[in-house]
């Protein structure tokens, strides 16, 4: 048996593991880690510019690999500026783990140097947070973190490092990589839920997360078609179904069409895939009334039911369970149904239309701004996004396909746009990889345009500059009028910045100024940032299209 150091070990669990990428900020604490690493180059170690970058990265790596995430990180701060990803990990379902160096074993509890007990600060903010206090159980325990990440609803898993346990040296004890058996619903469940259905004379599915996580788009389309019930997407999750297609009822989350809040609100019955009914979801908790019947069908009991009683609850993967139910339907022959999907997606394709720009050319306008984005995105790309007022322009006018794939937080995290598509290009290098940020979002990890340099890895970076804080701008207007405070921003000229990182940059100013330099964009080879100035009145997409 081979004689490994502590750090080396971890490692070996990595490659054992099937991980092909990992993201950090080099720390002291975990160099064990990072040792082993430089002896093991199948895996590639990139270094980033701030621990929130490093995890964004990873957990956009996650989504758009179907992978498990890996971020690294030192003790204390490090960790600190770590946890941001985590949330979104844990609020979007991603399966990530993160390993953190610690303070040396006899120094703990003593306040030592940059000392925190991440088992406690993290444990309610992940799935599971652990400490290894011996070189022997790192096989066991780090495997077992992959195990839980990658498990269930999937999620985030921390994992502590004693900075003197990595450097033990001892006998490496290989362990094993856990197979996920993934929990498949009955033909009698199934065929309970098809029998509601059948009865139903209004109804809809919502699907969500883990129909993605599942790859089951092309199970949904089916079976929606088969039993004519349109689909809405849950918040950021557009992708469930080719907004093309049919049975596409549109998008929940902020600004959503009216005639589709009003259509789920007159359902006597919403059949729930892979969706945990967040707050955006179900307009604060108002998208379903009392005498709305709810099947859900989820990977997780533990999702079930907990924002709305269910009628009927399903514990089941939603690929297999889609596969289950068009293997036992019948395909429904019914005009009022047909017609009612009908509907729901000619409401998608009208709310979906981007008006006509105004004469006014003061402004780079979004509604037509959006439009030449839809129609020069080229096939095979993956569209990433912060949060931000901009992003009620991308979710209402750009129709995502089973080729045009979107990566964004439903924790609402600012900074996520460029370090996620970042982490999106490492895991698909092949694909055309576009972020969208605000310019207050993007200016927080404005940082890592050296990584994407220095890592090669070509993004094309959209910064939509209006000089503020526009999403909280526009609350305090509403609920303060007349009282601004603390949202007004002073901003770089982003084009320049990104050229002294290294980037390509073009700043647009009059909307026919955006399609060039869009197609220059898509031609550079080299990440390319766009600054759209745009119309610090005009604060959200519903009110540029009045």
């Amino acid at each position: 048996m081979k004689k490994l150091s502590g750090g080396h070990i971890v490692v070996k669990v990595l490659e054992k593991e099937g991980v092909k990428k990992a993201f950090c900020v080099p720390g002291e604490s975990y160099l064990g880690v990072i040792d082993g690493l430089y002896e093991h180059p199948k895996i590639e170690l990139i270094s980033t510019r701030h621990e929130g970058g490093a995890s964004f990265m990873a957990e956009a790596y996650a989504k758009a690999s179907g992978k498990v995430g890996v971020c690294m990180a030192t003790r204390g701060p490090g960790a600190m500026n770590l946890s941001i990803g985590l949330h979104t990990a844990m609020q979007d379902s991603t399966p990530l783990v993160a390993l953190i160096g610690q303070v040396e074993r006899p120094f703990k509890g003593k306040e030592a140097f940059q000392e925190v007990d991440f088992a406690a600060y993290f444990s309610h903010l992940c799935k599971w947070a652990v400490e290894v206090d011996t070189a022997e159980r790192i096989p066991e325990i780090l495997h077992r973190a992959f195990y839980i990440a990658r498990s269930g609803r999937p999620g985030p898993v921390v994992v502590s490092l004693p900075h003197d346990m990595l450097e033990d040296v001892i006998d490496y004890p290989e362990g094993t990589v856990a197979e996920v058996i993934k929990p498949e619903a009955g033909d009698a469940a199934v065929e309970k839920v098809l029998a509601k259905l059948n009865n139903a004379n209004q109804l809809i599915i919502i699907a969500g997360g883990g129909v993605i996580a599942a790859n089951a788009q092309e199970d949904l389309a089916k079976f929606a078609e088969k039993v004519k019930v349109p689909v809405a997407s849950a918040f950021r999750r557009f992708n469930v179904l080719s907004n093309d297609h049919t049975n596409y009822a549109g998008w929940l989350g902020f600004g959503s069409d009216s005639k589709l809040i009003e259509y789920i609100k007159g359902a006597d019955l919403v059949l729930a895939v892979g969706t945990r009914f967040s707050q955006v979801t179900t307009q604060d908790y108002t998208l379903l009334n009392e005498k709305t019947e709810l099947i859900q069908v989820d990977i997780s009991p533990d999702s079930i039911g907990k924002a709305y009683p269910a009628a009927l609850a399903v514990v089941s993967d939603a690929k297999k369970f889609l596969q289950k139910a068009l293997e036992l339907a019948n395909p429904v022959k019914d005009e009022s149904r047909e017609k009612a999907v009908q509907n729901c997606h000619e409401a998608y394709l009208a709310s979906s239309t981007p008006p006509a720009p105004s004469a006014s050319q003061e402004f780079a306008e979004l509604n037509a701004v959006m439009a030449d984005i839809a129609a020069e995105v080229p096939e095979n790309s993956i569209l990433t996004s912060d949060a931000g007022n901009f992003y009620g322009w991308l979710a209402k006018y750009f129709r995502f396909t089973n080729e045009k794939e979107y990566i964004g937080p439903t924790s609402g995290a600012m900074g996520y746009g460029l370090p996620a598509a970042i982490g999106a290009k490492a895991a698909c290098p092949d694909k055309t990889v576009i972020s969208f940020s605000g310019d207050g979002g993007f200016m927080m990890t404005m940082v890592e345009l050296e990584t994407a340099v220095r890592a090669n890895l070509p993004v094309i970076a959209i910064v939509v500059n209006n000089n503020m804080y526009g999403t909280i701008r526009a609350h305090q207007e509403k609920h303060f009028p007349n009282r601004v405070m603390a949202t007004p921003l002073t901003n770089p000229d982003f084009a320049a910045v990104a050229r002294q990182f290294g980037c390509d940059g073009e700043t647009v100013r009059k909307n026919e100024e955006f399609k060039p330099a869009f197609k220059r964009a898509l031609q550079s080879g080299k990440p390319f940032v766009i600054e759209i100035q745009t119309d610090p009145n005009i604060l959200s997409a519903a009110q540029a299209a009045t």
